[in-house]
């Protein structure tokens, strides 16, 4: 809600984008409707994504390799210890 203050006629209160008055700054703005939502994203977007992929591959990938024939050697071994030896229950009746 603005008011009129009198003959000189300013306004009470600033519109939320002009909260504060800057001097000596210019800013330039464009509509978000005259904006690319994409722009250059299958000409630079994709390859830039594979140039890093291919740069952090080797730095990612054999820790997690290591880390699964790990855990699957650990599973099996886990596995086979926790069976009964058929050899102990050979007299058993």
């Amino acid at each position: 809600m603005t008011r009129d203050t009198g003959a000189q006629g300013h306004k009470m209160g600033r519109h939320f984008g002009n909260l504060i008055k800057l001097r000596h700054i210019i800013t330039y703005t464009i509509s978000p409707f005259e904006q690319k939502a994409f722009p250059n994203y299958f000409s630079k977007g994709i390859p830039n994504t594979w140039r890093r992929f291919k740069g952090q591959v080797l730095r990612i990938v054999p820790p997690f390799v290591g880390s699964y024939l790990i855990y699957t050697w650990a599973t099996n071994e886990h596995e086979m210890s926790m069976r009964k030896n058929p050899a102990d229950y050979v007299n058993d009746k």
